[in-house]
């Protein structure tokens, strides 16, 4: 299936005009967050670890539209917490669909089954189910038996009324290729329209640390992920770019651009992306945009980030390699990601003693390159 050709042309119209207009910055997708309570407590999610009070806070349906209408992004992605906790979310989603914006809304699916007769099908509305992998894997990932049946039950029965769906993957320690490949497979044949999948951020208030992929683990599992695909002869549907996917294959050096995943929620403009709370907030885009220290992100930036593979990150950084080099793109769709030879080299963040401690700032850090 994949993602229909009306979004593909409305996506490269807007990225055309983009760089028409000499854009260097521009937003992709705008990371809406009305509200950070969950109705699951997962073991790697940095989400649910603020106070009650701020758990309690939700953006208005105003507020949304007024994100929306200032980030101008052709495609809106709204994560949690959990959406559908929010009574306001059919409202939303129906504002944002008025505008011609494609929402892809991310729930866990506990809910779907109750909330579903709020929403209406259009091809603007996409339900991106939560489902870390199989029934066993899932249940343990966000700590809760019973989640994977309840999502797949309410999966089935969007398709069934005639909605958009993919399901959102989250790759953590202790997977194998075996275990990823058997679940692309379970979810091909339930006849969603595709797959997110990307490894885990190591959120700093995340309950459990030791659930996260390192960048060269991350790298390993998924060349062995695309390995057994063209050995099995799979034909994955994945929500990705092609180079995004040779991106976490170890194949592409790539620089992270935040600003093309700009996150708005319950504090205002996070700085500089969905994953780091504690940069800052500002009240408007324009000034996201303007006042961001940006070159102090990324993996030869920044301690926090060294880590990171993000598609939130990335995903923006692989589409604009495209618009730049779309014969390497071709290529990278039609033989898929390189599984074999070298591997981009892997930046590692030289600490001095004041470093360790804290004393100096993150952006003075120096960098080493292993070649």
């Amino acid at each position: 299936m994949g993602v229909p050709l009306r979004q593909q042309i409305a996506v490269g119209s807007y990225l055309i005009m983009q760089k028409i207009k000499g854009k260097e910055k521009y937003p992709l997708v705008l990371m809406l967050e009305p509200l950070f309570r969950c109705n699951l407590a997962c073991a790697g999610c940095g989400k649910i670890a603020h106070p009650e009070d701020v758990l309690d806070q939700r953006l208005s349906y105003d507020e949304c539209m007024q994100a929306v209408d200032e980030c101008g992004a052709p495609m809106v992605s709204i994560p949690g917490g959990e959406p559908l906790l929010h009574k306001e979310m059919p409202e939303i989603v129906k504002g944002i669909i008025a505008r011609k914006k494609y929402i892809y809304l991310c729930t866990n699916a506990l809910l779907l089954k109750k909330r579903i007769s709020d929403y209406s099908p259009s091809p603007y509305l996409t339900f991106s189910v939560h489902l870390d992998g199989l029934k066993e894997r899932h249940d343990a990932s966000v700590c809760q038996d019973g989640t994977f049946d309840r999502a797949v039950e309410a999966i089935k029965l969007a398709l069934s009324k005639g909605f958009r769906v993919t399901v959102n993957c989250t790759l953590f320690q202790g997977e194998t290729p075996k275990d990823v490949a058997e679940f692309l497979d379970y979810a091909m044949e339930l006849g969603v329209e595709g797959a997110t999948i990307a490894p885990g951020f190591s959120y700093e208030d995340a309950p459990q640390q030791d659930v996260f992929i390192q960048s060269r683990d991350t790298k390993e599992l998924f060349r062995g992920i695309f390995d057994l695909g063209k050995k099995l002869k799979r034909k994955w549907v994945l929500n990705h770019s092609a180079l995004y996917l040779d991106y976490l294959a170890g194949n592409q050096k790539y620089n992270c651009t935040p600003w093309g995943n700009p996150t708005r929620n319950v504090f205002g403009w996070q700085k500089p992306c969905y994953l780091l709370s504690d940069e800052g907030y500002v009240d408007t885009f324009k000034e996201l945009l303007e006042t961001t220290p940006w070159e102090k992100y990324g993996h030869d930036n920044n301690p926090k980030c060294a880590q990171c593979m993000a598609h939130c990150g990335y995903e923006a950084t692989a589409v604009e390699d495209t618009l730049q080099h779309p014969i390497k793109a071709m290529l990278a769709a039609f033989n898929g990601p390189t599984t074999t030879g070298p591997m981009v080299s892997e930046p590692v963040i030289n600490k001095t003693e004041e470093e360790k401690t804290g004393a100096e700032k993150l952006s003075d850090i120096s960098v080493t390159v292993i070649k």
